[in-house]
């Protein structure tokens, strides 16, 4: 159910000008068990741009030329950013974030990156289109490119769920994965509004598809097959929406969040999450 200033919104959606994108998201809100609040019809709205732009931003990577590889290998173009040596992309210094995210698609030949790194590639890329170049810049001056981090004001976050909607990244775990090949771990996925999914070096697969690649690159003993989990990882729209909202340049001091230089591919935000907090936790 949809609920606008905690009103039923169903009977409005109809005079509502969207896209087949736009309403395939609203029929999986709709279906959904549970309920999806909105202060204005503009904070729906603007999350539906949103998601719809995550989806596009997905088929345009699959559509490109960018190869999945590991930390290792990564590469990027030296135009725009500086490899390091754990495999992660750095802005350079004068150099636009827009013009950085942009070029990842434009000349997507020269950038080579695993699943959990695309995933927020498609991110940024979503929301540059969703709040504008000035605003983008202005956010995330201080880019970098590695795995799950990301910078605050993207607001990723993670939980447990039994219903995904268009536009959210979900994960399919290999839980015997293969040691010599640990890419294959599992991969991080956008759902598309046709219920089919893409992830970065698998293309666009069914469900059943993505499970059957994972399960062909098992451990040779291994007996138990992929699965896709109840993972559900999205940017916060309720943030992003007042940051869009912002009426001028937006230019405040934030604590970044700190970088894990884990060297595992495809792993999920909650696993990264982990490894963040590892230094916190008592033995």
């Amino acid at each position: 159910m949809i609920q606008i200033s905690g009103v039923p919104f169903q009977n409005k959606i109809e005079k509502l000008e969207l896209g087949n994108i736009e309403k395939t998201i609203i029929h999986h809100m709709q279906e959904a068990p549970v309920h999806f609040s909105y202060y204005s019809i503009n904070e729906l709205l603007f999350e539906l741009k949103v998601r719809k732009n995550i989806i596009e931003s997905a088929l345009e990577m699959n559509q490109g030329e960018a190869r999945f590889t590991s930390f290792e290998y990564a590469r990027c173009n030296p135009k725009y950013w500086y490899l390091t040596t754990a495999g992660g992309f750095l802005l350079k210094p004068n150099v636009k974030p827009s013009d950085a995210i942009l070029d990842i698609y434009k000349n997507s030949s020269r950038y080579a990156f695993e699943c959990a790194t695309a995933s927020v590639i498609i991110f940024y890329y979503a929301v540059l289109y969703s709040i504008g170049i000035r605003l983008f810049n202005s956010l995330f001056q201080n880019l970098y490119l590695y795995s799950w981090h990301t910078d605050p004001d993207l607001a990723i976050y993670t939980f447990y769920s039994n219903h995904f909607l268009p536009g959210d990244v979900v994960y399919f775990n290999n839980p015997d994965f293969n040691p010599k090949t640990p890419w294959f771990r599992g991969v991080n996925a956008v759902l598309l509004n046709d219920g089919k999914y893409f992830g970065h070096g698998f293309s666009i697969r069914t469900s059943e598809q993505m499970i059957q690649i994972l399960n062909e690159k098992r451990k040779p003993w291994g007996n138990q097959s992929s699965y896709l989990t109840s993972l559900v990882t999205r940017p916060s729209f309720n943030h992003l929406v007042r940051l869009a909202n912002l009426e001028r340049t937006y230019r405040v001091f934030k604590n970044q969040l700190p970088v894990v230089h884990h060297n595992k591919c495809s792993i999920s935000y909650v696993q990264y999450i982990n490894f963040l907090l590892q230094p916190f936790i008592k033995p």
